[in-house]
């Protein structure tokens, strides 16, 4: 199930948009600036955050610098009554994927989560090259050539990366996500992985699984 931060302080709307929005996804509701970034913190697998600008404590646009301070990957759109130009400007800016003026239809919210969820749902398949990747069978087809299964952490680390491009992923995040906070292999069982990844695609494989020094990995790949 997908997982969505509601972020506004209105009690009454804050139950309503909560009520109606966890009959399709996982709702976590916070009413204060540093409220959400105690959930943000603590549930790092977030798929969306609805923010309202005007809180208690700072603003919307605070929690989405934070966001982006933090490297965290959650989309983020804004529902809120500073509609001006000014605020949907730096709304867009800091990397919104929607800004909603309040008054709103309650359907038209839901219409739009849902739209920004599928556009960036996680790809079931890829092609590079000769290569098909399925990551629901998690599974490799090269042209002409029979169906491969490299290790189950191997592609679940490409699907990491796939997901999270265009940002570059450091080791120990791989880790908690593919291995979970309990488990702890080494930097060098990462390095090793992006060896593999890297030949599935080839003599092209450094182009696509890029190395940025000091930080981790990252997905390059021009449409």
């Amino acid at each position: 199930m997908r997982k969505i931060l509601l972020v506004e302080d209105d009690v009454s709307l804050g139950e309503t948009l909560k009520e109606r929005l966890s009959k399709e996804y996982e709702v976590f509701w916070a009413q204060t600036y540093h409220s959400a970034k105690d959930i943000l913190g603590s549930e790092p697998n977030l798929d969306l955050v609805i923010l309202d600008v005007g809180l208690p404590d700072g603003t919307g646009f605070d929690v989405a610098e934070f966001i982006r301070a933090q490297s965290l990957h959650p989309l983020f759109i804004f529902l809120t009554a500073q509609a001006d130009a000014e605020a949907r400007l730096k709304g867009f800016e800091l990397g919104a994927e929607e800004f909603i003026p309040k008054p709103f239809h309650l359907k038209e919210l839901l219409i739009r989560v849902k739209h920004v969820l599928e556009l960036h749902a996680p790809q079931s398949e890829i092609q590079v090259e000769d290569t098909v990747i399925n990551f629901t069978t998690m599974s490799v087809k090269k042209a002409h050539g029979p169906i491969e299964y490299p290790p189950l952490t191997d592609l679940k680390i490409l699907q990491l990366l796939i997901e999270r491009a265009p940002r570059v992923v450091s080791r120990d995040e791989i880790i908690n996500e593919v291995w979970g906070p309990d488990k702890n292999p080494s930097h060098r069982t990462i390095d090793n992985t992006i060896v593999r990844l890297r030949q599935l695609f080839g003599e092209n494989g450094e182009n696509y699984i890029r190395s940025v020094r000091g930080v981790g990995y990252q997905w390059f790949k021009e449409n």
